[in-house]
């Protein structure tokens, strides 16, 4: 064995084993069928919740694209009793605060609440309401709609947008993934397609509860039970088929902007992958760690082909893609492009130097306890956990499981993974 690739092996073992370990993550299930992951916290007179729902994008039906966002935007705009100025009103005198988004896979629904029993119950009491009883009023239903269009016309005016729409649609063809909303699926949705969205996929059995902070066992079991029970119990999602890889190719856009707008990508993995700390590892030198990254070197300082490009992978429920991107001058489009896969290309064959290697994981371990000092992030990775069924180890091993990385396993990952035959390349505003 090398002795200096062991000295850095013990080297970095050492750090992962001083490093604090993750949170302690309790996991159980509500009577209703809702899956909660919990992790108690009194450092704090703090308590976050975040329920997720397989309500993403994916599960709109045939015809209603944009329909997932739409509901998840009238959710607390109207409840029995309350209008959305009331709702807004009442969660700011209990100095409370809502948050969530929508993805691919997810809806995501969030409070923030100081977790005394005054302010934590009539907080409770109103994330159940707009879970389980939101009303969706029809003038709400009408602005969203159409503020929705409007900023959907907008983003069609933008390179970057057009960049990403054509990029998703091309790598994902007819998979649930590939859907997205148009200014034409919005405007021809109608308050009974939220209504309906909302009864299919908000529900119990499609829920995953996160609870962290000031809160004790019983009282979280408590908490989660009631907020499954404020849902119907619905059905399971059925598990998406696995995207088919695309067949590569270019899709050139015209458009006036100064500057051209390039990704290249494909689908390549899923969460829960045991491959994900190779490619996360091996990322980091290729397009993710910014100014160290190959891409960076090659593309901007040897050249100035680009301001910034950078790589990453975005695993989901199913392959999830991976994707290169920059911005350079129109005229400058192709030579980038040449670029980019002549690195890719190198990268491939050799992966990444034992110097890159030592490099990437002295930062992605350095920075580890960064994503968990508040208890919001704890909760976005607790959340991501439950919703997604990965170990409950996964916090404490992360660090291990970067150290393991070696170069010949970052090599094999990303030739399993990464096809540059089947890589869709996009360029909107080349000449």
């Amino acid at each position: 064995m090398n002795p200096m690739r062991c000295l850095i092996g013990c080297v970095l073992l050492l750090a992962v084993q001083l490093a604090a370990a993750g949170p302690k993550i309790e996991r159980w299930q509500t009577p209703s069928g809702a899956r909660v992951l919990f992790v108690e916290s009194h450092s704090l007179p703090i308590l976050d919740v975040q329920v997720d729902f397989a309500a993403g994008t994916a599960r709109e039906a045939d015809g209603k694209a944009g329909s997932a966002a739409l509901t998840h935007a009238l959710l607390d705009l109207g409840v029995p009793g309350m209008d959305e100025t009331q709702i807004a009103s009442r969660l700011a005198d209990l100095g409370a605060k809502l948050s969530g988004g929508v993805d691919m896979d997810r809806a995501s629904v969030a409070l923030r609440t100081l977790s005394m029993a005054d302010k934590r119950g009539p907080a409770l009491d109103l994330l159940r309401q707009i879970l389980g009883q939101p009303l969706f009023p029809n003038d709400a239903f009408e602005r969203e709609r159409a503020r929705t269009v409007a900023a959907l016309k907008e983003a069609l005016t933008r390179p970057d947008a057009i960049a990403s729409k054509t990029f998703w649609a091309a790598i994902y063809g007819a998979h649930p993934y590939a859907r997205q909303a148009t200014p034409e699926s919005v405007s021809a949705l109608e308050r009974s397609d939220v209504i309906d969205f909302h009864a299919s996929n908000y529900s119990a059995q499609r829920a995953t509860i996160a609870i962290v902070g000031d809160l004790s066992r019983a009282e979280a079991e408590a908490l989660a039970a009631d907020l499954s029970l404020a849902m119907p119990a619905g059905k399971p999602a059925e598990a998406l088929a696995e995207p088919a890889l695309p067949s590569g190719g270019e899709r050139r856009i015209a458009h006036p902007a100064a500057q051209a707008h390039l990704l290249l990508g494909l689908p390549t993995i899923r969460r829960g992958d045991p491959e994900f700390f190779p490619l996360l590892v091996g990322n980091y030198s290729l397009g993710g760690g910014g100014f160290v990254s190959r891409l960076m070197k090659e593309v901007r300082d040897k050249r100035g082909l680009a301001y910034s490009v950078q790589s990453y992978f975005h695993p989901l429920g199913q392959l999830g893609p991976f994707q290169i991107g920059m911005q350079t001058k129109k005229e400058q489009a192709d030579e980038a492009l040449r670029v980019t896969r002549e690195v890719l290309a190198t990268f491939l064959s050799q992966g990444p130097s034992e110097a890159e290697l030592l490099a990437a994981k002295q930062n992605l371990i350095g920075s580890f306890p960064l994503r968990l000092d508040s208890n919001r992030k704890i909760l976005e990775n607790v959340a991501l956990i439950g919703f997604y069924d990965l170990p409950l180890d996964y916090l404490d091993r992360y660090q291990e499981n970067i150290e393991r990385v070696t170069v010949e396993r970052v090599r094999a990952a990303f030739s399993r993974v990464l096809r540059p035959g089947q890589m869709v390349t996009v360029v909107v505003g080349g000449e």
